[in-house]
């Protein structure tokens, strides 16, 4: 078992310029981070007018990971595949061609969305699952099938307000029958949902191929500059309407210890990337998180 960070947990810094990619690499490591989640948001690997994938670039981070001692183990993108008919086949096409950045840069897994984080909250209900669910089937298989092509297993996790909650990831992970479709399971995006975080780690941890570890403030009344769904230091509300806020990893409300514990006990022996989105400076907040992260992961 690995423990690392999310590129993500340090989008600020690469997005205002302080720090580039390959500098957020070397300050994972020198932070104690294991491994590595690339997650392109505040960069891409692609122009993106024409969509040619950048190799130079590829080239350049495979190398800088390579010598600052962190494997890469994830390329975590967003998708939309709830669409209908050409727009559907032009998001499917374009998940596809990530997959083929995430081949280039060598990395093994791949988890792409299934629906929008933004999706309106009144149609996130069970009817419309259970409606859209072949869809979700058949869009995920023909891009886990294409990934099996490219030597990438592609997951689903638990994101959003959708596809999300213990019942539904296992029902689309049981119907696509690729075998190259497995779980990244995110601890802390339950609480979305208003489910238990460590009730899911008992139940989910034997199908994981990856984790996300994060913590949430929880509250259930209006704490103040709340809105729908801007996570990035914002609090949002929950699907059952409680208000959460990202917090540095083991000073939030959620209880990562019994998580971990249920991680450990269930025998994980596979790569944990923290993710943090709150309020705090992300470089701090990050470093805080992956010692806590190794301390929880010993004392259970």
């Amino acid at each position: 078992m690995k423990i690392g960070l999310s590129s993500y947990s340090l989008d600020p810094l690469i997005r205002s310029g302080q720090m580039s990619l390959e500098q957020a690499i070397d300050w994972a490591a020198k932070n104690g981070a294991e491994v590595m989640e690339l997650v392109p948001f505040a960069f891409r690997f692609d122009d993106p007018s024409t969509g040619a994938i950048d190799k130079d670039m590829i080239a350049r981070v495979r190398r800088r990971a390579k010598d600052a001692g962190i494997e890469l183990v994830n390329y975590s993108v967003l998708a939309d595949l709830l669409k209908q008919g050409e727009e559907q086949e032009k998001e499917i096409a374009r998940v596809c061609h990530e997959v083929d950045i995430a081949a280039e840069l060598g990395l093994p897994r791949m988890r792409h969305d299934i629906s929008a984080f933004r999706r309106p909250m009144d149609q996130n209900t069970q009817e419309a699952f259970d409606a859209l669910l072949p869809q979700m089937v058949e869009a995920a298989t023909r891009i886990s099938e294409y990934a099996k092509t490219r030597g990438v297993m592609t997951l689903l996790e638990n994101h959003g307000f959708f596809v999300n909650g213990c019942d539904r990831v296992e029902r689309l992970l049981n119907a696509v029958t690729t075998g190259n479709y497995g779980l990244l399971l995110d601890t802390g995006n339950i609480i979305c949902v208003d489910e238990d975080p460590s009730a899911a780690a008992v139940r989910l941890a034997h199908r994981c191929e990856m984790v996300h570890l994060k913590d949430f403030y929880v509250r259930t009344r209006d704490p103040g500059d709340s809105t729908q769904f801007d996570c990035g230091g914002n609090w949002f509300r929950s699907r059952g309407g409680k208000y959460l806020r990202g917090a540095i990893l083991g000073q939030g409300d959620l209880d990562v210890y019994t998580a971990m514990k249920a991680l450990k006990d269930a025998g994980y022996q596979g790569n944990i990337a923290i993710e943090f989105e709150g309020m705090e400076e992300p470089a701090y907040s990050s470093a805080v998180s992956l010692m806590n992260a190794r301390r929880i992961w010993d004392e259970v």
